[in-house]
């Protein structure tokens, strides 16, 4: 029996543990993956605060990561298939299932984060691997001195851009509007880089090649003209999908599936606490998603209380 259970390994979950460890509640976290969440993908993060010049995101999830240890807090590689109401006569609140067990809980912190969205065009699924990839990081040093494309116009894709330019001999980037969304400081960074340039108000219809990436078709919205730009990768910054369907059932989510909080991050289900970036918010960073998960801890501390 655990005073709460995380699901969740990213900046948010292992926040709320941190916090949860100090206030001395029996906590587990449960994780399907690796710590650190989606954030790993990019290679460094900028705006952090307290790390000038940047640092390296597994540095961060690794410093992160140990000090939750160090409270004695553990970390179990299980994939949560759904959270239900449990016995109050046996003293849990919840049981949380996985694949290989069900664990029991007082209370629940929903870190569970999300994953990259798909452009959902012909080829795309085809070729993923074999040129179409959603991680700079992992992926970018196969293709030195290659085209690539760079679809997204947000603070991570420009700074995948950013990065990717390190390796290609080419990036394009790729925006359906006029404007990208990214900040002015990366926006200024890519605008000054030589080995990038901007493809805007256009979109992709199709990602061409056999067995591997050989070009994209691309659409412009304006005048409604296609061509194809030849190109070896293609990388998707889109934005994200919560991985939110194991709790469907028991919370209350928006149109597109992101969980629905208060501003003490509660959810519809008492004792069902969520934060990051499973969640409805204005603004999907680290910092932020580290905030959510300290707030999350004391308010499941409170509600324990």
């Amino acid at each position: 029996m655990y005073d709460l259970i995380i699901i969740g390994a990213g900046p948010a979950g292992l926040t709320a543990a941190l916090y949860a460890g100090r206030y001395r509640l029996n906590t587990l976290i449960l994780e399907k993956a690796g710590v650190g969440g989606q954030i790993i993908l990019s290679s460094t993060i900028e705006n952090f605060p307290g790390f000038p010049g940047g640092i390296s995101t597994i540095e961060l999830m690794d410093r992160m990561h140990q000090q939750i240890q160090e409270l004695g807090i553990g970390i179990e590689t299980e994939e949560v298939l759904g959270v239900k109401p449990g016995s109050k006569l046996e003293g849990a609140v919840y049981n949380v299932t996985t694949r290989n067990k069900s664990y029991q809980a007082r209370s629940v912190i929903v870190a569970s984060g999300a994953e990259a969205k798909r452009l959902g065009v012909e080829g795309e699924d085809k070729l993923i691997g074999k040129g179409v990839s959603y991680c700079g990081t992992c992926d970018g040093p196969l293709f030195k001195e290659k085209d690539i494309v760079v679809v997204g116009a947000g603070d991570r894709a420009i700074e995948e851009a950013i990065f990717l330019a390190g390796f290609a001999k080419r990036v394009t980037i790729i925006h359906r509007r006029k404007e990208l969304r990214a900040s002015k400081i990366l926006q200024e960074k890519a605008g000054s880089n030589p080995k990038i340039n901007f493809v805007l108000e256009s979109t992709i219809e199709e990602v061409i090649g056999k067995d591997r990436v050989e070009a994209v078709k691309i659409k412009n919205i304006s005048d409604n003209s296609t061509k194809n730009l030849a190109c070896q990768g293609v990388f998707v910054f889109v934005g994200i999908k919560p991985n939110t369907g194991f709790v469907k059932d028991i919370l209350q989510l928006d149109e597109s599936g992101f969980i629905i909080t208060g501003q003490d991050l509660k959810t519809a289900s008492g004792g069902i606490f969520a934060c990051g970036d499973c969640c409805k918010k204005i603004l999907y960073q680290v910092i932020t998603a580290c905030g959510e998960g300290a707030v999350a801890a004391a308010s499941v501390y409170r509600y324990l209380s």
